[in-house]
């Protein structure tokens, strides 16, 4: 889950510039005080995040709308005739003091939040909606825009500018540039509900996930989990202030116990709290999942689309929902019957080892994992001494160094917003600085779930000419480290490690001119390619050779390992593949409806998904009450994008196998043709001059051995 988006600052920044500049000299007592309206003295104009109250957000925010209205006024009011420079351009350039301001509140809002923040959120939530409004149905500046527009074919415009035009036109009419009247109205109260939804929804599922705490005293009840897993139990506990052993809802506390935990009724407790988040109480997102659809329903259908996946799907590579739902029942006819013979074969393992039941949810991790390991001698516990966090941060990063030459230097003097995040500055292989880079790994109270990239400062050329690069972020939920042991990954922590880098090269070779088309400002089901390809060098012997190495002997990852790693790769990958189209057939169900929501959301689920289920269904289970990806992510309509890019990245990875894995020819043109260009082009465009073909199916299924050679 990996691109951090929302709707509030994707909606507010998609008519103005996503860069930061240094404020105007004039400063009052408010700008001398507060840090937002300071020149950001720091390396590469990072933000001090050191110096900024929680006070200074709000009048911050007031002032970014002052002027942006401003720089907007100036638009309209221009006596000049409109042109590509006057009207366009400068809409893109607008709002560069309010983007420094949204881009830190909202990524901090993800990655280290608090109560107060929640507040601030809410309270300037409305505004910001309205501001918005007030751009996207501003009349006089969508005739200018209407204007250059309508004159497209005589501008003599590059494709990058014909790409900026068309995605500003219809930026103006899918906010409602064309409502008239009453109708208007009607998409500002909408609109401005939506955000305020969606912000709602997020807010209950990380509550609901703070919330809860398994805590054990009797070491006894947690036979089959490993000393590290324990280790860690013991620390979070410490840290929450309770004896014993303490598991919570996080990545490295539950998939782990639910995988190694010998105690049933303590694996189907676990789950059924990860399963039942955001059901209870003044945290239920029941009914605000029926608001926000129906919402959403009704934007759609005020500008003139039957559903809320034909409005979204228009300008992603799939365009309708004919298209997505092609792919999900192709991938769900090739993989059901894989995913049927698994289960078998784990119910059947089950069986010989004394489970006289049933596989449930609950089981299904515990089991798979013991079948695993006798069928192919490697688990995580195997792997966790061969990844420690230092040597696996010099890998990944190595990886770009292969690729494309790039190099990371750690900077302590630039300030960071927790004490455990890190920064590093960027040089490209001819020593130019290139982006600042940060990472943030361990879970916290006041973190999301989950792995995303996000940028603080986008890639675009200035009015000066000057090619202003960007600062990018990852932050994940990885493993701590112990008193007694440093952080050691799993298998699948290295691998989303390796897939939100591959989201950071993207926007860290960006070379655009213009910022709301750079790096991952693409299509939403093209912008897992760059991420999803990337996991595949996680299964190369050549590339982990290079870091794999046990963190007490120092012995190399042995190649007998390598291979086992490479053998179980498609272990349970029909489950696996059934598990993520039944989230696709979820998404679309809900955003595919053509009349309002009245009825219940768990029945509604159940039959959304039931094609692509495989294990029984537990009641009082709900994954809409926690999707954060659909409901408050950026991927509502879009979820299928994650199938669609792993059909582009097995065929992209192909290209790479057959010319070299490193090759650096082969590595060069993917960044010339897909990475530096963005969204300046047609996705399909980019990515046939980097293949020279289309994409198929059959790398995919090749690769998930449903095909042979």
């Amino acid at each position: 889950m990996n691109i951090q988006s929302n709707h509030r600052l994707g909606q507010l920044l998609l008519l103005g510039s996503l860069c930061l500049f240094s404020c105007n000299d004039n400063k009052s007592n408010m700008e001398s005080e507060n840090i937002f309206f300071q020149e950001f003295n720091t390396p590469h104009q990072t933000i001090p995040f050191d110096k900024i109250k929680l006070s200074d957000y709000c009048p911050a925010f007031r002032e970014g709308i002052k002027r942006h209205d401003a720089e907007i006024d100036a638009i309209v009011n221009n006596p000049e005739t409109p042109t590509f420079e006057n009207t366009i351009v400068a809409l893109e350039r607008s709002g560069e003091f309010l983007s420094r301001v949204q881009y830190t509140f909202y990524n901090l809002l993800e990655a280290e939040t608090c109560d107060q923040m929640d507040s601030i959120a809410n309270e300037i939530s409305p505004e910001e909606t309205e501001h918005s409004n007030n751009i996207s149905l501003n009349e006089a500046l969508f005739q200018r825009v209407k204007y250059v527009y309508d004159r497209k074919d005589s501008l003599n415009l590059t494709e990058e500018q014909k790409t900026l035009l068309q995605k500003s036109y219809d930026s103006f009419v899918d906010h409602g540039a064309n409502l008239q009247g009453e109708d208007r109205n009607k998409y500002r109260e909408l609109s401005q509900k939506l955000s305020l939804l969606e912000l709602q929804y997020g807010q209950n599922v990380l509550g609901a996930t703070n919330q809860y705490k398994m805590v054990v005293t009797d070491e006894k009840q947690l036979e089959g989990l490993p000393v590290s897993i324990l280790e860690a139990a013991k620390e979070r506990a410490k840290k929450k202030g309770v004896e014993g052993w303490c598991f919570d809802l996080t990545a490295p506390s539950y998939v782990p116990f639910m995988k190694y935990a010998n105690n049933r009724e303590l694996r189907k407790q676990l789950y059924m709290a990860y399963n039942t988040k955001a059901l209870n109480g003044d945290l239920d997102n029941r009914p605000v999942v029926k608001e926000l659809v129906n919402c959403r329903l009704q934007i759609a259908r005020l500008l003139g689309y039957k559903s809320y996946a034909e409005y979204r799907l228009k300008n992603r590579m799939a365009e309708n929902k004919e298209n997505v739902y092609k792919l999900l029942n192709e991938l769900l006819t090739a993989f059901k019957p894989v995913s049927q013979k698994e289960i078998e074969e784990v119910q059947q393992y089950a069986k010989e080892h004394g489970a006289d039941f049933t596989i449930m949810p609950w089981d299904w991790s515990y089991y798979s994992e013991k079948l695993k390991d006798e069928k192919y001698s490697v688990n995580d516990e195997q792997l966790r001494p061969y990844f420690e966090l230092e040597r696996v941060k010099s890998g990944v990063l190595g990886l770009a160094t292969k690729m494309y030459g790039l190099t990371f230097k750690k900077n302590p003097s630039i300030p960071v917003y927790h004490p455990e995040v890190e920064a590093y500055e960027v040089y490209d292989e001819d020593g130019s600085f290139l982006a600042v880079f940060y990472v943030d790994f361990y879970p916290r109270e006041g973190k999301r779930g989950g792995a995303w990239m996000t940028e603080f400062l986008c890639q675009h050329v200035d009015e000066k000419g000057v090619n202003i690069r960007p600062h990018i972020s990852i932050v994940t939920n990885f493993t701590r480290p112990t008193d007694s042991t440093p952080s050691l990954l799993t298998f699948d922590e290295l691998t989303t490690f390796i897939h939100e880098f591959g989201h950071s090269i993207h926007g860290m070779v960006a070379n655009t001119t213009y910022a709301s088309l750079a790096g991952t400002n693409v299509y939403r089901d093209f912008v897992e390619l760059p991420s999803q390809m990337m996991e595949n060098w996680a299964f190369e012997k050549e590339y982990l050779d290079g870091f794999a190495v046990h963190y007490q002997t120092g012995e190399p990852i042995p190649a007998a390992l390598i291979e086992k790693i490479r053998r179980s790769a498609n272990f349970n990958t029909g489950y696996a593949t059934l598990r993520q189209l039944s989230f696709g057939l979820l998404d679309m169900a809900w955003h595919t409806l053509e009349e309002p929501f009245e009825g219940d959301v768990m029945a509604f689920e159940k039959e959304a998904w039931k094609a692509a289920q495989t294990l029984p269904s537990v009641e009082g289970t709900l994954m809409s009450a926690q999707f954060n990806h659909i409901f408050s992510g950026g991927y509502s309509a879009g979820y299928y994008s994650y199938k669609w890019a792993e059909v582009l990245d097995a065929d992209a990875f192909a290209v790479f196998k057959k010319e070299g894995i490193f090759n650096r020819k082969t590595a060069e043109r993917f960044r010339r043709e897909v990475l530096e260009k963005g969204g300046s082009e047609h996705p399909m465009k980019l990515y046939k001059r980097f293949s020279g073909h289309e994409p198929t199916i059959e790398p995919l299924l090749k690769r998930c051995s449903v095909v042979t050679e």
